[in-house]
């Protein structure tokens, strides 16, 4: 006696929409937890780079008596002047930066990249104008009012940090999940959180219950941020 046998074929409309909903539901509760080490990975690396700048803040003092600022900038001009470094003390970050590449002393623009929103990789272009190019730096520097600050102040006061808000004074939570990289005279880099506004994700970073711009390590420096150019 012969059997007849039924083979299935495929799957039915309803188990296709169970699979679906349970992929998407997975894909649901893992995205938080992606995001979140892609966030702090973001950091890790504006940390370790932020520790690079300091690194060559503190050899380019050693050659030119300070940090990059204006009167810096004149003197790498006399030393180098065939080199095109004008305009590498203005408004933004980029521009002190610069002076750290014409001086010899940082020889890669990926050292000043930190994922700051509006930021972009480096693209090795360090010919001329080229070097940190728009939205290629992605730290913000702290000047004593227009002059540069120096190893000779309290080690303790910042130089430089990420990841900035649009209006150059406050900080975005939303690159590092919360948190603010500051760069120290001492060259120390450290992830302080973000006292952001609900509303625009931007607020200030506190250190002893005070902004950052209050904070009693200034004394009589007058801390003035550039932002980088986006």
């Amino acid at each position: 006696m012969k059997t007849k046998s039924t083979l299935r074929q495929g799957f039915t409309l309803v188990e296709l929409l169970v699979v679906i909903v349970i992929i998407a539901s997975l894909a649901a509760l893992s995205a938080p937890m992606i995001m979140g080490q892609v966030k702090q990975a973001a950091k890790a690396e504006a940390i370790s780079n932020s520790k690079q700048i300091g690194l060559a803040m503190f050899q380019f003092e050693n050659d030119y008596g300070s940090y990059p600022d204006a009167s810096t900038l004149e003197t790498l001009t006399a030393d180098l002047p065939d080199a095109e470094v004008t305009g590498e003390a203005g408004e933004d970050s980029n521009g002190y930066f610069k002076q750290l590449m014409h001086a010899g002393i940082a020889q890669s623009e990926d050292m000043f990249f930190a994922k700051a929103a509006g930021s972009k990789k480096p693209d090795g272009d360090m010919t001329g104008t080229k070097a940190l190019d728009e939205k290629e730096c992605g730290f913000g520097y702290i000047l004593n009012g227009s002059d540069a600050m120096n190893t000779s102040g309290n080690p303790s006061r910042v130089i430089a940090v990420t990841p900035l808000a649009e209006d150059g004074e406050n900080f975005d939570a939303g690159p590092f999940a919360g948190f603010a990289v500051l760069l120290k005279i001492d060259q120390s880099a450290s992830a302080l959180k973000i006292s952001a506004d609900p509303a625009t994700g931007f607020g200030p970073v506190k250190i002893g219950g005070e902004e950052l711009k209050n904070a009693k390590f200034w004394g009589t420096v007058t801390p003035t941020i550039k932002a980088p150019k986006m």
